[in-house]
């Protein structure tokens, strides 16, 4: 890293070679991933001390950047001769706890599928909700921040511009965040492989009902029945349904793996919304006197407890 003979514009010490965010104005980050992970930090009402380090995220300040499980580092050039050295630590999450995210993120082949492009999935953090382990953190003291600079205001500048280049680096790569949350992508990927396509036993910490279809077909095998071979996609789901009965097997067709969270409804209007919309019918399938006729039919359809927008 060369620095300009540490010449000094106001008090920072500019530095050529250094990670640049890629957007040179308006918000940081691409991937609804990043953008969610500064939001949060948006949430915690770190906004206007996140800004302080926008611009140094702009223009190189962050020498380094290394994310690993539970701790991100980085080093950032500031007004002193000596970089400054940044560790935001986050909250790592056990085996037990990971086996249980593996085998419903194995359960959904549309999340595995997602992963294995290197991208992550919109439904992810319900997953990780319901086995009571956010992916994201949820309160500010789930971050531990330090920096080895003199300025006594958590987050610092410093700490602030690392947080907009570690968001870009989740837009290179979403398996960081997950890789500081204590999985690393190699192992995940490989623990997914081996859960959707029958190979793995229960993995230490799994529940006993997440167990691969090879790892129940064995225990059928060990009381005296021949095991059968492992099948995927539309022969397991038949297969299940023979072994379980159509009945049980449709009831359980709709019911979804990862339970919903109850959102409340995001649009509220009136049942004659889409007459308001389109333009009236030509005269010669009734004109304005048809859409009046529609709209007192429509209005059948309207709640007896709610009124009409005024």
């Amino acid at each position: 890293m060369r620095r300009r003979g540490f010449q000094q514009f106001g008090r920072t010490i500019r530095v050529d070679g250094g990670l640049k965010a890629r957007s040179a104005r308006g918000a940081i980050g691409e991937s609804w991933w990043s953008k969610r992970f500064l939001d949060v930090l948006e949430s915690f009402a770190l906004g206007s001390r996140l800004a302080r380090g926008r611009n140094y995220a702009r223009i190189g300040q962050v020498l380094s950047l290394d994310v690993t499980a539970g701790l991100v580092r980085a080093s950032v050039q500031g007004s002193r001769p000596r970089p400054y050295d940044v560790r935001i630590g986050l909250a790592t999450y056990d085996e037990e706890t990971w086996s249980r995210i593996e085998a419903a993120l194995a359960e959904q082949a549309l999340f595995s599928a997602r992963l294995l492009a290197g991208e992550m999935p919109r439904q992810i953090e319900t997953v990780f909700l319901s086995a009571e382990a956010p992916l994201f953190p949820m309160h500010i003291q789930d971050l531990a921040m330090e920096c080895s600079c003199p300025d006594r205001e958590v987050p610092c500048k410093h700490i602030a511009a690392t947080f907009y280049l570690l968001a870009e680096a989740f837009d290179d790569d979403p398996f960081r965040i997950l890789h500081w949350r204590g999985r690393d992508r190699q192992t995940l990927l490989d623990h997914l492989r081996r859960l959707r396509s029958g190979e793995a036993e229960t993995l230490p910490g799994m529940p006993g009902r997440a167990r691969s279809a090879r790892g129940r077909r064995s225990n059928r095998s060990s009381r005296g029945t021949t095991e059968e071979p492992v099948r995927l996609g539309a022969a397991a789901a038949l297969t299940e349904i023979r072994e379980v009965g159509l009945e049980e097997a449709v009831d359980r067709y709709w019911v979804a793996p990862v339970p919903l969270p109850k959102r409340p409804p995001i649009l509220d209007t009136d049942v004659d919304l889409l007459l308001r919309q389109l333009p009236p019918p030509p005269p010669a399938l009734g004109g304005r006197e048809l859409a009046e006729r529609l709209r007192a039919y429509y209005a059948g359809f309207r709640p007896a407890s709610s009124e009409p927008d005024a």
